[in-house]
């Protein structure tokens, strides 16, 4: 008997979301891009997480951008972020999900406050009863709650989460989580790790950078998962100093900046963001012009 087909696997953008200057959403810029990124060989897209604007977004706008890109790639493409303050907040959004059509959701551990591993049970218990297959964001980083390799175990075993997105930037978690839970799929999520994590054996990535350059980040995720470690390897040195900046604050504007300079155009950001200097700026911009040049 065949697997049931796992949607996060490959290579899931973490959409970034087109803004006219007024900052309202522009969804018919949101759909072509969705478009364009499957077009481009990648496998689905992740709307509402950071790169998504989801804090800022009212509920309308975030309902609307997940059945915007539900209509532009299909619902087996769609994960979208789950992301609130609270379990039964983001369970409505994972219902509201599901009745778009999506099939699978991506959600954070607790974030308005330093959640013990009881609380962390209980906010995915209760986001799981959507019916939907969770995925976890492990992003200790930002929310300073660490979805540990025996968490993640406890949470798998429950049956509350299928997955996790791995933001930690520790490659050795990967074996760990192995062990300890060998049916829970790993996903890449720090971008600037996708090779280690790769030869690690992670099924997916979730990723920030084929926003701007989906063809070349497809051919290096392919590369890496099977075994083509030279065609792998000099395409990760050529992507690197724009991969690396995932650990940034400045992530956002940086892809949205290479957007812009390879003429797929980001749109504004709604504050607050951490600006980008100008040296970080040029930095940026000729990583990207070298990447296009390139190609």
């Amino acid at each position: 008997m065949s697997e049931a087909p796992r949607p996060w696997h490959g290579v899931m953008v973490a959409t970034a979301l087109p803004l006219r200057e007024d900052l309202s959403v522009d969804f018919d810029a949101y759909a072509a891009h969705c478009a364009w990124l499957v077009e481009n060989g990648c496998d689905g897209v992740v709307p509402n997480g950071s790169l998504g604007e989801y804090q800022t977004l009212t509920p309308q706008e975030r309902a609307r951008v997940v059945e915007t890109a539900v209509a532009a790639v299909g619902g087996a493409r769609v994960m979208p972020g789950v992301a609130a303050y609270g379990s039964a907040e983001a369970r409505r959004w994972a219902e509201q999900a599901r009745e778009a059509g999506c099939a699978a959701v991506m959600l954070l551990p607790p974030n308005a406050y330093r959640a013990d591993e009881r609380s962390v049970t209980a906010h995915y218990a209760e986001v799981a009863r959507a019916g939907l297959p969770v995925v976890a964001y492990n992003n200790p980083i930002d929310t300073k709650v660490d979805l540990t390799p025996e968490l993640l175990a406890q949470l798998h075993a429950a049956g509350h989460v299928q997955a996790v997105k791995e933001f930690s930037g520790d490659v050795r978690r990967a074996y760990r989580i192995a062990e300890l839970a060998p049916g829970l799929d790993l996903l890449a999520g720090a971008d600037d790790v996708l090779l280690e994590l790769a030869l690690a054996g992670a099924k997916g990535w979730v990723a920030g950078y084929p926003n701007a350059l989906p063809a070349d980040c497809v051919a290096l995720y392919r590369a890496a998962t099977t075994g083509d470690l030279a065609t792998a390897t000099s395409l990760y040195r050529l992507l690197h100093p724009l991969l690396r900046w995932d650990s940034r604050t400045e992530f956002v504007q940086a892809i949205k900046l290479s957007m812009d300079v390879l003429g797929r155009p980001g749109g504004p950001c709604r504050p607050p963001r951490m600006p980008l200097l100008p040296e970080q700026a040029a930095g940026i911009r000729k990583a990207t012009e070298r990447v296009a040049e390139a190609n």
